[in-house]
């Protein structure tokens, strides 16, 4: 056999094996490269997409705890205001009270002063008649006795 041939038959199978190759085995192999570069894309892309949500929920719940802090703090400064303005008020109505008691207690000692002054003219009134009547160890006119002591009820 010459080599010649030889080399040439096996140089046609070759090319014949290449184009078979081509038109049957390598458009599959192709298509199955290109979808997994594009599952390994769209894989790397989601994980991008992934990690920029993670990055904007991190922001969103940082924002969202010192929105907490501070409206926390708010309700602390206006509760400690209120609790001093529910002090105020009541210091406010007990001075009121006290007030209402103190007045009413100067009014009754008013009245009692008065009631006593009534007693004692009184008093006074009937000591002046027995000091009279022992004085003078008689009796005068009791229409008399009566205007005047009246009289020295008023001067009293």
């Amino acid at each position: 056999m010459n080599i010649n041939a030889t080399l040439f038959g096996q140089a046609v199978w070759f090319g014949v094996f290449i184009w078979i190759t081509m038109k049957y085995v390598w458009p599959p192999i192709q298509k199955a490269i290109a979808d997994r570069q594009t599952l390994i894309a769209d894989g790397l892309a989601a994980g991008e997409r992934g990690k920029h949500e993670l990055e904007l929920a991190s922001k969103r719940s940082a924002d969202s705890l010192r929105e907490a802090k501070v409206k926390s703090a708010e309700i602390v400064v206006a509760a400690e205001k209120r609790a001093l303005q529910v002090i105020e008020e009541a210091k406010l109505a007990a001075r009121v009270e006290a007030d209402k008691v103190v007045a009413s207690a100067q009014a009754e000692i008013a009245q009692q002063v008065e009631q006593a002054r009534a007693e004692l003219s009184g008093k006074v009134a009937d000591l002046a008649i027995a000091g009279a009547e022992r004085i003078l160890k008689r009796e005068v006119d009791a229409k008399a006795h009566a205007e005047m002591l009246a009289a020295l009820k008023q001067e009293l």
